[in-house]
């Protein structure tokens, strides 16, 4: 089986930003869509009910790395530590025109975070977050599998 790499850090936080905006609905029980933040794309997310997981985001698709909408939903499925303060936090922030604008994912993070601060929420607190959902990931070690 392959494991899936471990995601740029800002993925944590779409993941996140995709829960607070509503963005990620199940349609069953191993089963959800998820919105693009621009609205345009839909996403697919299939789980086998343990650590087998499957979604046709791009960076799942095309780099190999767990994507944001797998970590959206195995946070509400409770396998990855999940925040409601910062999901709510990170409500509305437009991840694809960002990520397109800047063309990389640090710029985004740096982005984001002065977003975070102007809303009150402590970077040490989110860096903290992040490190401990990223080390979830490396420890279970989710695998691809087929859709």
């Amino acid at each position: 089986m392959e494991v899936w790499k471990l995601p740029p850090r800002v993925k944590v936080l779409e993941a996140l930003g995709c829960i607070g905006d509503g963005r990620i609905e199940f349609t069953g029980e191993r089963e959800a869509r998820v919105v693009g933040s621009d609205g345009q794309r839909v996403y697919r997310v299939v789980w086998d009910g343990k650590l087998g997981i499957a979604s046709n985001d791009n960076g799942s698709v095309y780099r190999g790395y767990l994507g944001y909408p797998s970590i959206a939903f195995l946070m509400l499925k409770g396998v990855l530590p999940f925040d409601a303060k910062l999901a709510e936090a990170l409500k509305g922030i437009p991840w694809r025109e960002l990520n397109e604008k800047f063309k990389s994912y640090r710029d985004t993070e740096n982005y984001v975070k002065d977003v975070l601060r102007q809303r009150g929420v402590s970077w040490a607190y989110v860096e903290a977050f992040v490190s401990r959902v990223l080390g979830e990931i490396e420890r279970l070690r989710p695998y691809r599998i087929q859709m």
